[in-house]
């Protein structure tokens, strides 16, 4: 059976609302019998006593006539409303008005998103800021205690962000070394300057992509695995119980990651350097006929020891952001293992977009030094 359509009817007395005041009763119609298009000298009363029927969508209209005419000075008065329509006028009563949310956001222009963007990026930042702050106060308090720092832990991390890694740091880095070679080989054979593929190979690798790469790597693997299992604790409630033991969970958690991936991250730059060089001396071997020797040579002649150190230098800094972000992130997760994937992504993009922040930050000041 289907729902006799919603209509509206006026008399002297009172607007007087008949049929199914629902989404199947008002369909096509609806524009037609909304009460918010009353004219103004209708009776200020609406009848619900001959509804068959009323849904959220008739509330709604219902609720908006009443709110445009209060807003208008002309109050309306609802009348015989059964216990099911007053209530569920009252649920929607007890809400925000609908209409000021649709201003509010239309209202809202790209000045404003752009400004609530900017507060929301300053409050993370000061929240990071806060929190690395009581990291270190935290391990500064450890370090006259070897024991607190535990070692166990340290080891662990060397285990699964060091070792573990070694493949496909070690693969990406040697691919990386062998598409510089065959990118400057081409040009190289057309000035008889084959020799110079080790310089070009040796100072990209060593200066700027081995330590670039190995931590882009690491960001996405061991700071995406700090986020989630820190993030899992506290779904589960673990941190609460550490607390509730007396023990630190940035003393736990934090720092042994820290020191262990710092300590990590530029051992795996010095063994990228190594496999990524090694690429690109077998692409000059066979396509530039020039021996490993004579690269060898060339090499120690044209990267000098400060281009290396440059590239070892930056990697315990990016550690440091890696691991930071990727525990603090793993704090904020809350609630379900929904938060645990959207914070495990905001750690990845956050690392990767601050390490090549940083990596040009680098640049520029050792342009600056003349270094």
């Amino acid at each position: 059976m289907l729902p006799s359509p919603a209509s509206l009817h006026i008399d002297s007395e009172a607007v007087r609302l008949n049929g199914h005041w629902t989404t199947a009763g008002l369909s096509g119609n609806a524009s037609r019998v909304d009460p918010a298009r009353l004219p103004a000298d209708a009776p200020a009363i609406l009848d619900l006593s001959q509804l068959e029927g009323l849904d959220t969508t008739g509330a709604w209209l219902i609720r908006r006539a009443l709110l445009d005419r209060a807003a208008q000075g002309k109050p309306i008065q609802l009348r015989g409303a059964s216990a099911e329509a007053a209530t569920l006028l009252d649920l929607l009563a007890t809400g925000a008005d609908p209409r000021s949310r649709q201003t509010q956001r239309r209202g809202e222009g790209w000045l404003t998103y752009v400004g609530r963007c900017t507060v929301n990026m300053l409050g993370t930042g000061y929240e990071f800021l806060g929190f690395v702050g009581e990291g270190t106060l935290t391990a500064l308090r450890a370090l006259p205690h070897p024991r607190r720092l535990r070692p166990r832990q340290i080891l662990l991390t060397l285990e699964q962000a060091g070792v573990q890694a070694l493949p496909i740091v070690g693969l990406l880095s040697f691919l990386i070394g062998v598409v510089i070679g065959y990118q400057s080989a081409t040009f190289l054979a057309q000035y008889g300057a084959n020799l110079y593929i080790a310089d070009l190979v040796g100072i990209s690798m060593l200066r700027e992509l081995a330590p670039l790469l190995t931590a882009i790597i690491i960001a996405g693997r061991t700071g995406a695995a700090f986020t989630a299992e820190i993030g899992t604790m506290r779904v589960t409630e673990e941190i609460d119980a550490l607390r509730a033991m007396g023990i630190r969970p940035l003393e736990m958690l934090v720092v042994p990651k820290v020191v262990g991936l710092a300590i990590a991250l530029p051992l795996l730059t010095v063994f990228a350097d190594v496999v990524g060089v090694i690429g690109g001396m077998l692409v000059g071997e066979f396509v530039l006929d020039v021996s490993p020797d004579s690269f060898m040579d060339r090499l120690h002649q044209s990267v000098s020891l400060t281009s290396f150190l440059i590239g070892v230098s930056k990697a315990p800094v990016f550690a440091l952001v890696i691991a930071g972000v990727g525990c603090y992130q793993g704090f904020k997760v809350s609630g379900s293992a929904e938060s645990v994937g959207r914070h495990t992504t905001r750690s990845v993009v956050q690392s990767i977009f601050m390490v090549i922040v940083l990596d040009a930050l680098f640049s520029v000041i050792f342009n600056q030094l003349s270094l």
